[in-house]
């Protein structure tokens, strides 16, 4: 039986879930990783050694290892609390890429030593920079900055913007059968992919493809974590993404259905992250608690108008309310590619 090509573009610790997910599918992954991550070590490995951001493609190569809870793998993860924080993988990518002198060529090397199941690819290799401004008009400037925001964004841009997207990215989306975005920090992880020039045209044509065209779905969030989304109802984050760039290519949200005995029903719950300084505690949230995505009948249909098919699933990891349950979230893609191959668009 012919192997489903899926792509998730995305990066953070969302897109790793979906890569995870789909490898337990049996398909074969590709990753299309943000490029504007200036935050942790990653921040830090960019301000003073003018480095590609490492941070993001360093989780999707961990993600697609072979034994994810080995020893290497679990090295690759490690964090040197000491050092500023730093990842063994953040440096061992940036000393690849410094002796190499191709960060591309540093990411296959990893691959290899992670024995990756699939192919992480950055959208470009250019130094850019996300701006945004917020839904109450101030501008900010940085992933970080944009992260932190106590507002949620209404629109986010690269600087260049015309940044030119790294070919073989461009390659794995058009040969794609399943596009995945998401889930993951909406404005700062997922979107800046489709600000690249070619991202979003390659996206159409593996679409309009005449033999087995792709389909594109958008795995909404769960929970808010981060400034930049925070009030966001399921509606938003749909059109959010329709606004940059996907509109009329966007077949399928995946949204969670909350439960009523759900912790993500309870409205705000304790957030099961790393963070614990006032960083963190933005406008409308105590410091360690998140809100739940709001969903209803009314927005769903709001979903609908957009172009949007939306399927309302229960998606939620019930030990951790703040993650999408893997084995949830495979049965609801393979719910999409059932849906997929027997319908034409």
């Amino acid at each position: 039986m012919k192997r489903t090509k899926a792509v998730v573009i995305g990066g953070g610790t969302g897109a790793p879930v979906s890569i995870r997910t789909l490898l337990d599918m049996g398909c074969q992954v590709s990753s299309i990783v943000s490029m504007v991550d200036d935050g942790g070590s990653t921040g830090i490995l960019r301000e003073r050694g003018g480095v590609v951001p490492p941070g993001d493609i360093r989780k999707c190569i961990g993600a697609m290892s072979a034994n994810y809870d080995g020893i290497f793998a679990r090295s690759f993860r490690h964090r040197f609390s000491y050092l500023d924080n730093h990842s063994l993988g953040n440096l061992i990518i940036t000393a690849l890429a410094e002796e190499t002198g191709s960060f591309p060529d540093a990411i296959r090397v990893c691959e290899d030593l992670c024995e990756a199941r699939g192919h992480v690819y950055p959208s470009t290799l250019h130094d850019v920079t996300l701006k945004g401004m917020t839904d109450d008009g101030r501008e900010l400037e940085g992933q970080a900055v944009i992260g932190d925001s106590d507002c949620h964004m209404r629109y986010v841009a690269l600087q260049p913007a015309d940044a030119e997207a790294y070919p073989p990215a461009l390659k794995a989306i058009r040969e794609a059968n399943l596009i995945v975005l998401g889930p993951g920090s909406l404005f700062t992880s997922i979107i800046p992919n489709l600000l690249v020039p070619g991202v979003v045209e390659a996206i159409t044509e593996a679409r309009e493809r005449e033999t087995d065209p792709a389909y594109t779905v958008f795995v909404c969030s769960l929970a808010d974590m981060q400034g930049e989304t925070w009030g966001m109802n399921c509606y938003d984050y749909v059109d959010a993404i329709c606004r940059h760039g996907m509109r009329g290519i966007l077949d399928i949200a995946l949204i969670h259905r909350n439960a009523p005995s759900s912790p993500m029903a309870t409205g705000v719950f304790p957030a099961l992250t790393d963070y614990s300084d006032a960083r963190y505690a933005t406008r409308g949230r105590r410091l360690n608690q998140v809100s739940h995505v709001v969903v209803n009948e009314e927005l769903v249909d709001k979903v609908k108008k957009l172009g949007v098919q939306p399927m309302v699933r229960d998606l939620v990891d019930e030990q951790r309310p703040t993650w999408h349950d893997r084995g949830k979230l495979a049965r609801a893609l393979q719910e999409v590619l059932t849906a997929c191959h027997s319908q034409q668009r």
